[in-house]
């Protein structure tokens, strides 16, 4: 095992692990979802958590920090510790006026728009990169729209992009989820991401309020371990 530098273990880490990007949404869902959650870890801000899930087995909830690196570093760090499912919890922008806020979305795929999976896999911009394993599978049971999102590095200034996301097929922007993937499938791991829509690019601007977001995020926490869970 390598030296871990990012995240110092002080509880056992389960096998399947949820990957809020928030350390303030880990720290919700281990709360709403876990029976008796130890904090796992705690260093530089990645908060992160182990309980026993609704089906009676050890779940691990760990955020991941903004963006493709940050994730890839956490997600291998995982790995090196033992985590074998790892599953993205976290909030995108739809680019489509018809995705609602609140709504949650199954990602059948991201498009790489961002350097950190371009640099683990060698994509060309814009390459289509699908989870590896059955996750995706397993959250498709519970109905709902299959959607392509595009991973980016860019918060703020990405507007004159999103024409091109569009034409590629995104319905949906996020930082993180081609780095989760690429990684996964590079390090043999399972690996998926179900996200909610906190604001629409294409609709009226504005985010969800803080209410309705909490709301949607036990929602996706519950959905995400039933699958996990199967």
């Amino acid at each position: 095992m390598r030296n871990l530098v990012h995240l110092h273990q002080t509880a056992e880490l389960a096998e399947r692990v949820l990957l809020p990007g928030d350390p303030g949404r880990a720290l919700r869902m281990a709360q709403e979802l876990l029976a008796t959650p130890k904090m796992l870890n705690h260093n530089r801000g990645l908060w992160g958590y182990t309980g026993t899930a609704p089906d009676g087995l050890p779940l691990s909830i760990q955020s991941t920090g903004m963006g493709g690196p940050s994730a890839a570093i956490v997600a291998s760090e995982l790995i090196e510790l033992g985590a074998r499912r790892l599953l993205r919890v976290g909030t995108c922008g739809g680019l489509l006026p018809s995705l609602e806020l609140g709504q949650l979305l199954v990602v059948a795929a991201a498009i790489a728009d961002d350097g950190a999976s371009q640099a683990l896999g060698g994509h060309a911009p814009l390459t289509r990169v699908t989870p590896p394993g059955r996750i995706t599978d397993s959250l498709d049971i519970d109905g709902g729209p299959q959607a392509t999102v595009v991973s980016t590095d860019l918060f703020y200034d990405a507007e004159d992009r999103i024409p091109r996301w569009v034409d590629a097929g995104a319905s949906a922007v996020e930082m993180e989820t081609a780095a989760l993937f690429t990684l996964a499938r590079l390090r043999g791991v399972e690996a998926g991401s179900l996200l909610l829509v906190s604001n629409n690019l294409a609709g009226a601007p504005g985010y969800i309020d803080a209410e309705s977001l909490h709301a949607a995020e036990l929602r996706l926490g519950e959905r995400a371990i039933a699958a996990l869970s199967r």
